[in-house]
């Protein structure tokens, strides 16, 4: 494969509020190895309004000369983007993300990157494995410098074994959030908190513990009238030894993101919302450790103070484009997230405990989060699993 341009031309598709107010400030901030060139949107008044706000110059960069499209293959087609980003409802992103891959793009896109780990599979299959294009998901909170950090800490041991943890998305969403049409429903959505709003940190707590084994879950739909759920809960055992417990809530009146792992010879916790920075870290010796004033201090000062954004994940991604490798958040790293939420679903709706590895194509949970079950499943998702069954059955 051909190494990078030295400047990355990048188009938007998406000109709502995620790409306005966090992809085109990370754009201006690495505005010195990238330029905006175009955006997709089908409303050409944000288009024009999406336009005009990139055209001006702020605080945290330069302008862009951007060029509207209201057809994604129209603009892949005349302006061949080396990166696209992606910032549009999650029903799209699959067809999108495939679009821009088979044109020779790179592509960033807004979680979850699918609704399914059979249209994960998909993805993976347009892409070039030899050097990319590759498809990444933004796992933004795994950027910040005290996320990685926390990770070296704990992969090199410095904690000591990771024992016990718990992951806690706690948010609140009203009845008028889920007016938008798409939100609360499995074919436009995915999922509910599992899969909308937990999944940052979820994903976080794998990137730091690594390879989980084993789910037991709970989910509700406790308040609001949607299809998915509006809480979850489970329990989880990692590869490590470690066990957590995970709870995702829109239901929650003081909100708040949280992680907590303790090892053998530390806690380490992170308190946040919606991003962090060091100081959001904090990390608690254990008795046997607390004299030991060199290693305590080294725990507590990353090198670098870098909030985590996703302008610190596109500078991590574009490093990737211009060495031609897989960038993190993307591939096996990325869809073992999504085979986890898929995991926690099938836990919470069948009742038993589901192993890392078993849902794979042919398993209902392969081909839409809730599995076709008949409490969960819309009315024509549940019929077209039983028909699917009953034919099996048949050639059996």
């Amino acid at each position: 494969m051909a190494a990078a341009p030295t400047r990355i031309r990048a188009a938007v598709v998406g000109t709502g509020a995620i790409v306005s107010g966090s992809h085109l400030p990370a754009l201006r901030a690495l505005a010195d190895r990238v330029d905006l060139v175009a955006a997709v949107d089908v409303d050409e008044e944000r288009l024009a309004a999406f336009r005009a706000l990139a055209a001006e110059p702020d605080e945290t960069g330069p302008g862009f000369t951007v060029t509207g499209y209201t057809d994604l293959a129209a603009m892949l087609d005349a302006e061949r983007p080396d990166l696209v980003l992606i910032g549009t409802p999650p029903s799209l992103h699959r067809d999108q993300t495939v679009a821009a891959l088979r044109a020779g793009a790179w592509v960033l896109c807004e979680k979850p990157l699918c609704l399914t780990l059979a249209e994960y599979d998909e993805i993976a299959a347009a892409e070039n494995p030899d050097g990319g294009p590759y498809a990444s998901v933004v796992f933004q909170h795994r950027y910040g410098s005290g996320a990685v950090h926390a990770r070296d800490l704990l992969t090199g041991g410095a904690l000591g074994a990771p024992l016990v943890a718990h992951c806690q998305t706690t948010w609140y969403r009203d009845t008028d959030y889920y007016a938008v049409p798409w939100r609360g429903r499995w074919d436009s959505e995915g999922g509910g908190p599992s899969m909308g709003h937990g999944i940052h940190q979820m994903d976080l707590l794998l990137h730091l513990l690594g390879d989980w084994t084993e789910i037991r879950g709970m989910a509700g739909r406790l308040v609001h009238d949607v299809e998915s759920e509006d809480v979850s809960t489970a329990l989880v055992r990692f590869a490590n030894g470690a066990m957590a417990t995970v709870v995702n809530s829109v239901l929650s009146p003081d909100e708040v993101s949280r992680i907590r792992v303790d090892c053998a010879d530390a806690t380490v916790e992170l308190t946040h919302l919606y991003g962090h920075t060091n100081d959001d870290w904090v990390y608690t010796p254990a008795p046997h450790t607390r004299e030991a004033a060199d290693r305590v201090a080294h725990w507590r000062t990353p090198a670098a103070d870098l909030p985590s954004s996703h302008a610190a994940q596109l500078s991590v991604l574009l490093d990737a484009m211009r060495d031609g490798v897989r960038p993190p958040g993307s591939g096996p790293d990325a869809r073992r997230t999504l085979e986890f939420i898929a995991a926690l679903y099938k836990s919470a709706f069948t009742g038993r405990p589901v192993h890392a590895g078993e849902i794979a194509p042919g398993d209902p949970y392969y081909e839409a989060m809730h599995g076709g079950h008949p409490d969960w499943a819309p009315a024509a998702a549940t019929a077209a699993t039983s028909a699917t069954a009953a034919t099996s059955a048949k050639e059996q």
